[in-house]
């Protein structure tokens, strides 16, 4: 049986998580039915229904787009639960109380259809007492799918089977959250908190005994526990503030109540009266009134923390920085570190990745799990496993000895090895064997870093290179930092093409960074600008409209894979793809006007083609000219690639890949499927409105003027861009060709560069991140 299977999803339910996961198994195109309670008689589907209004207003969004949201049918569980018979899986995700979960089975029992899956997004509850009481055929068809919230963003998914559950409809399940849903999934014991919450308690429960107890303040914890160990950046104070100080006391109070009595969270468990004080006054992090960090309005928007000693809020103070090899991120030279700071170091990570060592396998079958569940569970750069490879087993043994602490048998059965290695070009694990396995790989994912293990690149230079990844396919990855774009990629496309030519079928652009690309290097033009080589970015300008229409008119077929961010040049080089495979969580737009440029490498006449050559959109020069100037002139950026071809940016035949890690495997597989009787497109002629077309959207940036909506160099820029898109001197009579639309980006864009506003305006981006409105 295939995820094809799952036709419609009924998800009882609709809180934070129940809603998200409808939201989510929309946005896969799936129909799906939301229940929960009636508490208006007058509107008996008033919670379902508030549930999915208010997540069309929620930002991030749980859906993907609009139309997603019409995929969600709301209902109430006394008058459509009999409903669930349409339906192939059955989701649970109702309030964390035992009791009542046992009630709904009972209910559902009597009406779902035999065969069909029934789970539950307990994250706490074991699942024996979850089927106590029910039949054995309700059993075969249940499981445990335990989301990450947010649903849509969280990649991970922890299933949890137990010994009655039939192992083919779990494996449909997993092969639909997977393929359809873009979830990770680690199969996980039926264990309390299962992998990702058991571990990452314990670890922020380590961190805060260890700081109160060490005298830390939050920034010094923070700033200790974040970076240097590969974790997120928050910390652990700023990352309990994120996901709610409330829910701690929660979590620990459903860990101590089914841990067994010797295990190590039951002894390190602790409260802190301050913590109490602060949930009992509304701060309970960035959802509240503020946490341990939080922002005083009332001081000018001052950012504070709060002394762990005295309970008052300070204005927030930098940490003394760590430096050498620890501020490198040298695991065994940051616990080595003298003071406080290698202290607060060596009591997070002993504690933790000794804990984390002592689960397997008791609560997954091998460290894989566990590494993986870390890294999506919790945003960890490494797993806890590979975190001990950093510091090495040995020496982790070691000192847990010289302590007088126990040290888990998988460290002892390590000795002087590494957990992860490299062999033959394959990454292998340490099994509970003692030896080595290949870590296992979902059928139909291709890696490129697999790739780039077992061979040497076709062609490279300093910002990309070009991989042979099979049938007759090439790769074109970017390699600078950030994946942004400058002369050597340029340069890259040029050889890359006559080589493509000779030796393969077709080419994939793709990367695996956590973004496609960003744009052009604006670092690289600033310099250039501030020693005037107005010659050399005019080059590096003419030089990327060169290489992206190589690209466009090759004579094979180019397909792009973004996921992440592809904005500016990232997302003129889509525009010139014969097609796009998209990861679902792609950001993607024409952004220069933001920093006071225009599109230069030929986004502007892609975006045109696209609008005038829409079925469904009006004809004539003015429509597809004013729809481009509206999405280009606001620098508009898809919140994912669903919505991206509302915008254009994707065509409708263009694909979307929900699971990241199936990317390059569809975008070569898409690529391979345009090879036989490819022809490189003809190129496009325009009609374009001209003088008047530029009068029109001259007044409408004129409105938005007066309403405070765009600022005095908005209007420059946006006439500018006007100008290229109405065709320059061109009028109504007049054929515009692609080359004339390139020439007069590259005036434009020229023009502005020279500007000292646009100079301010890249400057402070480069500097702060943040668009500068002058």
């Amino acid at each position: 049986m295939s995820e094809a299977t799952i036709r419609k999803v009924c998800v009882i339910g609709a809180g934070t998580m129940g809603a998200g996961i409808a939201a989510q198994v929309a946005n896969a195109g799936v129909p799906v039915l939301l229940l929960d309670i009636v508490r208006d008689p007058a509107n008996r589907n008033a919670v379902a229904e508030g549930a999915v209004a208010k997540m069309l207003k929620t930002d991030p969004a749980p859906f993907m787009s609009k139309a997603a949201a019409k995929l969600v049918e709301t209902g109430n569980i006394e008058d459509h639960l009999a409903r669930v018979a349409e339906c192939d899986w059955i989701v649970e995700a109702i309030i964390e109380r035992l009791d009542l979960k046992q009630q709904l089975y009972a209910k559902l029992e009597e009406v779902r259809t035999p065969g069909t899956a029934v789970s539950s997004n307990t994250s706490t509850i074991p699942l024996d007492h979850l089927v106590e009481g029910r039949s054995d055929a309700f059993k075969r068809d249940f499981l445990i799918t335990h989301f990450f919230n947010p649903p849509r963003y969280m990649r991970l998914l922890e299933i949890v089977a137990g010994p009655a559950s039939d192992a083919a409809l779990v494996d449909r399940i997993a092969d639909f959250a997977d393929r359809r849903m873009g979830k990770t999934i680690v199969r996980a014991k039926d264990t309390p908190g299962f992998i990702a919450n058991r571990v990452g308690t314990f670890w922020i429960q380590v961190g805060l005994n260890a700081a109160f107890d060490l005298g830390m303040t939050v920034e010094e914890a923070d700033a200790i526990a974040g970076k240097p160990m590969g974790v997120p950046k928050t910390g652990i104070f700023g990352l309990v503030d994120l996901v709610g100080i409330d829910l701690m006391p929660h979590l620990q109070k459903s860990l101590t109540s089914t841990l067994p009595a010797d295990d190590r969270y039951q002894q390190i468990a602790r409260s802190f009266p301050l913590i109490e004080t602060m949930i009992a006054e509304g701060y309970t992090g960035r959802k509240g009134k503020g946490g341990f960090y939080r922002i005083n309005r009332a001081e000018n928007k001052r950012k504070e923390a709060i002394d762990l000693a005295t309970g008052e809020y300070r204005p927030q103070a930098k940490a003394p920085e760590l430096r050498g090899p620890a501020a490198r991120g040298d695991l065994a030279a940051l616990i080595a570190t003298p003071g406080k700071a290698g202290e607060y170091a060596w009591a997070i990570l002993g504690e933790t990745l000794a804990y984390a060592a002592s689960l397997v396998p008791e609560a997954a079958d091998d460290i894989v799990a566990v590494d993986v569940a870390m890294k999506l569970g919790y945003n960890w750069k490494y797993g806890p496993f590979e975190l001990i490879d950093r510091i090495g087993a040995a020496k982790l043994a070691e000192r847990l000895a010289a302590e007088g602490r126990p040290v888990p048998a998988i460290l002892t059965l390590a000795g002087d090895r590494s957990f992860y290695r490299v062999e033959g070009g394959r990454r292998q694990y340490l099994g509970l064997d003692g030896t080595y396995h290949d870590v296992p790989q979902a059928d139909g994912v291709l890696l490129l870093e697999d790739v780039k293990r077992n061979s040497e690149p076709v062609l490279r230079n300093a910002s990309a290179a070009l991989w042979d990844i099979g049938d007759g396919v090439a790769c074109l990855e970017f390699t600078s930092k950030m994946n942004a774009l400058d002369g050597e990629i340029m340069k890259l496309i040029g050889q890359a093409v006559p080589l493509v030519q000779q030796r393969f079928k077709a080419l994939v652009v793709y990367n695996e960074g956590s973004n496609f690309s960003a744009g052009a290097n604006l670092g690289l033009a600033m310099f250039a600008v501030n020693i005037a080589a107005w010659g050399e970015i005019e080059k590096l300008v003419a030089g990327g409209q060169l290489a992206y229409k190589t690209l466009k008119y090759a004579p094979f077929p180019v397909v792009s894979a973004p996921a992440g961010m592809a904005l500016g040049g990232g997302c003129e080089i889509l525009l010139h793809s014969d097609a796009v495979q998209a990861h679902a969580e792609s950001y993607i737009g024409l952004v220069e006007c933001g920093v006071g440029l225009v599109p230069g490498w030929g986004g502007c006449g892609e975006m045109l083609h696209r609008w005038q050559t829409n079925p469904k959109f009006p004809k004539g020069p003015m429509p597809a000219a004013a729809k481009v100037f509206e999405i280009v002139s606001t620098a508009t950026v898809s919140k994912s690639a669903a919505e991206a071809r509302e915008y254009g940016f994707l065509r409708a035949e263009d694909g979307i890949t929900m699971n990241r890690d199936r990317l390059l495997a569809d975008a070569k597989a898409k690529a391979l499927s345009l090879v036989d009787g490819y022809r490189a497109p003809e190129q496009p002629t325009f009609r374009l409105p001209g003088a008047a077309g530029r009068a029109g959207m001259k007044l409408a940036v004129e409105s938005f003027h007066k309403r405070g909506m765009a600022t005095d160099y908005d209007m420059v820029v946006s006439d500018t861009l006007a100008e290229v898109l109405t065709g320059g001197d061109a009028d109504l009579v007049d054929t515009v060709t692609e080359g004339d639309l390139l020439a007069l980006e590259r005036k434009a864009f020229m023009a502005r560069v020279r500007d000292k506003r646009t100079q301010a305006r890249v400057d402070h981006m480069l500097s702060t991140g943040k668009p500068l409105r002058n």
